[in-house]
């Protein structure tokens, strides 16, 4: 019988997001409901209210979340009613030509849950990235539920679920940063403050922090930064030159989605440098490179999508290199908020006063 909870939903584009009654489904054959404890604010939640991810109204926002697995459908063995979980939206199918390859971070055919949450006049809900999770009950596909340890609090695990793995993934397994490497990261919020860490984790020895805000680079020191670069007063190319013996980072990651960024990134690495996309460009963004330093600087333009992560490989692993302090990821949590207060967290976001927001319910 399915069961009614409050969930945030955006009913249009550029709407203010409002609280409604959800119907979430008893799971099916590969299904699980999931207790939701938190769920941080995301800049993607923000895209999809404003319609810049498509158009499919209306959403039932939210996916960077932790909780409690309530119940499953029938052939679920790889969770059980009482896991503590992180969601993710990389249910890998196993059988796609990117799984069959031996290469299940880049799966082409990732599931979601079959059955459709609803409002309670029926009309159905598009969950956020596949999981919908500003709601106190989710439904999901059971891949996209990764069992943790359950002594990490669920406003600091479920971080992990989008924006941290996101940053943290853009150094590692994309930018494969490695020991004594130089790293610069432009844009210091959440998933650029994620991959300074990153980087730290990997062995970079000089990490940069570009951002226009101070207050955000004074943050990034706290994560793993050895220098940090105010780009509204400084050109930025040159100083990462400049602390990097005249050459350049050896990778240089986009955390914004911002052409006129990405151009600083490309210019401020090395040769033969890489140059890493995890920043989210809205559609009608346009990149234009010089086509003769695309080929003559060498090196690698990479695109990461959710940091390129397996999340049954990855999540538990970042748990446990936090649970011995080597990871800080309670430091990304601002503030605990209620389901009412996820609009106001909207334009703290754009004001750039958090990190991350979460809701804990």
């Amino acid at each position: 019988m399915a069961q009614q909870v409050r969930g945030v939903v955006a009913l249009s584009k550029g709407a203010p997001v409002t609280i409604e009654t959800i119907l979430v489904p008893d799971p099916g054959p590969g299904e699980a409901v999931v207790k939701v404890q938190a769920c941080g604010v995301c800049h993607t939640d923000l895209h999809y209210r404003e319609g810049g991810i498509n158009d499919e109204f209306p959403f039932l926002l939210g996916h960077e979340a932790a909780g409690v697995v309530e119940s499953v459908g029938a052939g679920v063995t790889n969770v059980q009613p009482g896991d503590f979980v992180i969601l993710n939206w990389r249910a890998v199918c196993g059988t796609c030509r990117s799984c069959l390859k031996g290469k299940p971070h880049l799966c082409f055919s990732t599931f979601n849950a079959t059955q459709k949450m609803t409002l309670l006049d029926g009309t159905v809900l598009s969950p956020a990235l596949g999981i919908g999770a500003f709601v106190e009950k989710t439904l999901v596909h059971s891949g996209q539920c990764t069992k943790v340890d359950a002594g990490v609090p669920a406003a600091t695990a479920g971080l992990l679920g989008c924006g941290v793995m996101a940053g943290i993934g853009a150094s590692i397994n994309t930018g494969t940063v490695s020991r004594g490497d130089s790293v610069a990261v432009f844009g210091c919020g959440g998933v650029g403050d994620a991959a300074i860490a990153g980087a730290l984790l990997a062995g970079a020895t000089t990490i940069v922090a570009v951002d226009i805000d101070d207050r955000k680079l004074e943050w990034a020191k706290g994560f793993g930064a050895t220098h940090t670069c105010n780009s509204s007063l400084v050109d930025p190319v040159e100083y990462i030159r400049s602390v990097t013996g005249g050459n350049g980072a050896d990778v240089c990651i986009e955390a914004i989605g911002n052409p006129n960024v990405y151009q600083q990134a490309f210019q401020a690495r090395d040769l033969a440098g890489t140059v890493v996309l995890v920043g989210v460009p809205r559609p009608d963004m346009i990149l234009e490179l010089p086509y003769i330093e695309v080929f003559g600087r060498g090196g690698s333009l990479k695109s990461s999508w959710y940091g390129d992560c397996l999340p049954s490989r990855d999540f538990p692993m970042l748990v446990e290199l936090h649970q011995q302090g080597r990871l800080p990821l309670d430091k990304f949590v601002s503030e605990i908020i209620s389901l009412d207060a996820v609009e106001e967290a909207f334009h703290k976001m754009e004001r750039g006063e958090v990190l991350r927001s979460v809701v804990v319910l």
